[in-house]
C-alpha cells in the first residue's frame, strides 16, 4: 500500500477505525475483529485509531490482544475527553445534573485517563493522544499544557485534537505542536472543507478523516432503516431517517454508477474521493470484515477523473445533521 506521512512517521494511507468493532455499529464479534486487525497489518494499514470511550474502554482491550507481539508495527492512536465512567470525571456539576453527555478536558480527568488506556491497552505508550471532544469548561491550553506532560514522560509521540474549531487549533499549537486533527469528512460530509483542511495544511498537521464512508452509507449497502441493527447507534442519526434517507440515496447512486464505471466497489470511490482531497489528509474507515477491509486499501489504487469529481460535488448535498441535535454542540469548537 502506498503511505501517507503522520508525525514523522510513515503510514498506510487508508487506517483502521476501530470503534465499530466494540460500540456502536451492533453486536461486537471479538474473534472476527482479531482476524481483521491481523489482516491489516499483513496489507499495509498500519494506523489503528480508537478510544476511551468505544465500548466503555472495551475496544482498547481488545486491541491489547492484537498488539501483542506487534506493538512496533502500529502507529497506535487512542482519545480521551468524553466521559464514559462519571465516577472519574472531575466535572461534579455536570454529573450532578446528570448531563446525557459529559466531555472533561481537565488535566487531572486527561491524567487519569492516559494511565487507564495505557494500562487496558497494555503498552508503555500511545503514538497519538487526542482530546476526543473540546471542553469549554477547561482553556484548551489547560488540556494541552497536560497532554505535553505526557509526551515528556514517554507516555505519549504526540498530540492530536478532534472535532475542533480553527481558534482552538491554531490556540493549542501555541501550546505544544499539534500532530493531527480529527473529524468527520466524507463527500457528504464537508463542514470542515474551507477553514479546519486547509489550516490543517499551513501548519503541518495531518487530518485524520473518520467516517469516511457516510458511516456505511457511501457503501450502498444501507437503502432502510431495516439494512441496521436494531441497536445500531446509526439509526438515531437524522441521516438515516425518513425521508431524508431516501433523498440521500440519490448521492449513493451516483457513486455507484461511478463505480461501475470504473470497475471498483462503491466504498473505493468515497475513499478515493477522500484521498484527493489533500495529501495530508488520512482516512480511517472502520469495518468489522476482511472483505471491506481489504476492498478499502485498494481504494489507493482508484484515480477518480475531473468529471467524477464534478458529478460527486453536484449530489453531494446530505439531507438532515451528521449528528443527532444532542451531539451537535459538541463538533466544531
Amino acid at each position: 500500500m502506498q503511505q501517507r506521512t503522520i508525525g514523522g512517521v510513515r503510514v498506510g494511507e487508508i487506517g483502521l477505525g476501530c470503534m465499530g468493532m466494540s460500540w456502536a455499529y451492533g453486536a461486537p464479534n471479538d474473534e472476527e475483529s482479531l482476524k481483521v486487525l491481523a489482516r491489516s497489518l499483513e496489507i499495509g494499514v498500519n494506523h489503528w485509531d480508537t478510544a476511551d470511550l468505544y465500548g466503555a474502554g472495551d475496544n482498547e482491550k481488545l486491541l491489547a490482544n492484537a498488539l501483542k507481539g506487534k506493538r512496533e508495527q502500529v502507529f497506535l492512536a487512542t482519545k480521551f475527553g468524553n466521559v464514559y465512567d462519571r465516577t472519574l470525571t472531575s466535572h461534579q456539576d455536570q454529573v450532578q445534573k446528570e448531563a446525557p453527555w459529559i466531555v472533561d478536558g481537565t488535566p487531572a480527568y486527561a491524567r487519569k485517563c492516559i494511565d487507564l488506556s495505557l494500562q487496558r491497552l497494555q503498552v508503555d505508550h500511545v503514538d497519538l493522544y487526542y482530546l476526543h471532544r473540546v471542553d469549554p469548561q477547561t482553556p484548551i491550553e489547560e488540556t494541552v499544557g497536560a497532554m505535553a506532560d505526557f509526551v515528556r514522560e514517554g507516555k505519549v509521540k504526540h498530540i492530536g485534537l478532534s472535532e475542533a474549531a480553527v481558534d482552538t487549533i491554531q490556540r493549542a499549537n501555541k501550546v505544544h505542536p499539534i500532530t493531527a486533527v480529527q473529524s468527520e469528512f466524507s463527500i457528504w460530509t464537508r463542514d470542515y472543507e474551507d477553514d479546519v483542511v486547509p489550516l490543517c495544511a499551513e501548519l503541518g498537521i495531518s487530518f485524520v478523516a473518520y467516517s469516511p464512508l457516510g458511516r456505511g452509507f457511501l457503501t450502498g449497502n444501507i437503502r432502510k432503516p431495516e439494512d441496521l441493527a436494531e441497536d445500531d447507534w446509526r439509526r438515531g442519526h437524522p441521516r438515516f431517517q425518513g425521508e431524508n434517507l431516501v433523498r440521500n440515496l440519490r448521492l449513493v447512486e451516483v457513486v455507484e454508477k461511478i463505480a461501475t464505471e470504473r470497475g471498483v466497489c462503491p466504498a473505493q470511490v468515497a475513499l478515493a474521493w477522500v484521498l484527493m482531497q489533500g495529501n495530508h489528509i488520512l482516512p480511517i474507515p472502520g469495518t468489522k470484515r476482511q472483505q471491506y477491509l481489504e476492498e478499502n486499501a485498494s481504494a489507493t489504487n482508484v484515480i477518480l477523473t475531473s468529471d467524477d469529481l464534478i458529478a460527486l460535488d453536484e449530489a453531494a448535498h446530505a439531507e438532515g445533521a451528521r449528528y443527532p441535535e444532542r451531539a451537535l454542540p459538541f463538533v466544531n469548537r
